[in-house]
């Protein structure tokens, strides 16, 4: 594809060893275009470059040498200007799971803007880190080019106090202990796009299921977030891939006294737990589907059994249901998933149409179901590149 130097911003999003990026135009007033998108999997291990097109088709794939995010960027770095002259690249937005207490819209990147996130990356050991190290590294290879952070947690900001507060007394050490919500970028895209799907009813009473290797559900209404199951850190809710999601605190006091370091603890909570926990196979969701163990077989149901629990609690936080979203890799792939959740969800009122969910339609509801049921893909990174071309197109009103 021929860009013809016109203006394109980079998004990426770091994870723990992989980074996803995607390329965007940013010429014209309209929202930017996604050009390319791609991945670097398996970095430190057998590092594969891949790249799609603006229509989901695989330009190439490669092998590639990236021991740390910093080869992998480099391999990035590499590859733009086949695509674009270097000087036409506007900037880079960055997917920044936890912003704190302090930022609640993207912001620029600077060196006190950095500290801070540091300071929360004990918050979120899966993605923080990573991202921040992805961000360090883009300074020391290209030190002139503006960065954009981009934060999960700032569409939850406008819920209910009673939705973000604790049980906990005041006092200094517990300023950012807080009920903050996460994977706001996707529930943010979904929210866009719902009139897009459900006509007028979009801004009626909806619960988003974003489920993946990561996994939390959130209650829309007026397409703002009412409640959200994770919390404090994207360890809460439901069972993920490997964190537990929601636990007695009391177990971590237990096992400090019996002997656990801390960052034993939170080595086995998020890396250790949940579908890999349970099953002690895999933490990837169809690896379990197609397992015949009984351990997988626990796996599954638990991740299910916890998320129907879920849509009752956010229906009971909205005072009824209207539409259930499915999102995500599991939500919008796994179809067996999607139907044992909508049988745990009859008495709602849901009823899938068999066929329709087998296909993965985006309708996935039967007529006379008195609450819809839809598959909608999300992008993040379509929420990145606006929110970072907004603030690349007016930066005064984004100081920080």
């Amino acid at each position: 594809m021929d860009i013809d130097h016109s203006p394109v911003l980079l998004t990426i999003n770091s994870g723990s060893s992989s980074l996803k990026f995607a390329l965007f135009s940013a010429h014209g007033p309209h929202p930017p275009k996604r050009l390319y998108r791609g991945d670097i999997t398996a970095i430190g291990g057998d590092s594969r470059f891949c790249v799609h097109d603006n229509l989901d088709v695989l330009l190439q794939t490669r092998k590639v040498t990236a021991s740390d995010h910093q080869q992998a960027l480099q391999q990035l770095l590499a590859w733009l200007p086949e695509q674009t002259a270097s000087s036409a690249l506007l900037g880079i937005g960055h997917r920044v799971v936890h912003g704190g207490r302090r930022f609640q819209q993207p912001v620029r990147i600077t060196e006190d803007v950095l500290t801070y996130l540091h300071s929360l990356s004990a918050l979120a050991p899966n993605h923080q880190p990573s991202c921040l190290l992805g961000i360090t590294t883009l300074q020391r290879l290209r030190p002139q080019l503006p960065q954009i952070a981009c934060f999960d947690t700032a569409f939850h900001h406008h819920r209910p106090a009673v939705e973000q507060r604790f049980a906990l007394p005041a006092g200094p050490e517990l300023d950012e202990v807080q009920r903050y919500g996460f994977h706001g970028l996707s529930y943010e895209y979904i929210a866009k796009t719902l009139p897009d799907h459900l006509g007028s009813d979009a801004d009626g009473r909806i619960i988003v299921a974003h489920l993946g290797h990561g996994a939390s559900l959130c209650a829309l209404h007026q397409r703002r977030s009412i409640a959200t199951t994770m919390t404090f850190t994207p360890l809460d809710g439901i069972p993920m891939g490997t964190r537990c999601g929601s636990i007695d605190p009391a177990v971590v006091l237990y096992l400090l006294q019996q002997g656990m370091t801390a960052e034993r603890i939170a080595d086995l909570l998020y890396f250790h737990s949940g579908l890999l926990g349970i099953s002690g196979e895999s933490g990837d969701m169809a690896t379990l589907l197609q397992s015949a163990s009984m351990p997988a077989q626990q796996a599954v149901e638990q991740f299910v059994h916890h998320t129907v629990r879920a849509i009752g609690s956010l229906a009971a936080a909205l005072g009824g249901v209207d539409a259930l979203i499915f999102t995500a890799g599991i939500g919008e792939h796994a179809a067996p998933i999607r139907a044992a959740i909508g049988d745990g969800c009859k008495w709602l009122g849901l009823h899938l149409d068999d066929e329709a969910n087998r296909l993965g339609r985006s309708c996935i509801s039967r007529d006379d179901s008195a609450v819809s049921a839809w598959v909608i893909t999300t992008d993040e990174e379509q929420m990145i590149a606006e929110h970072s071309l907004h603030i690349l197109n007016h930066p005064h009103r984004h100081q920080r």
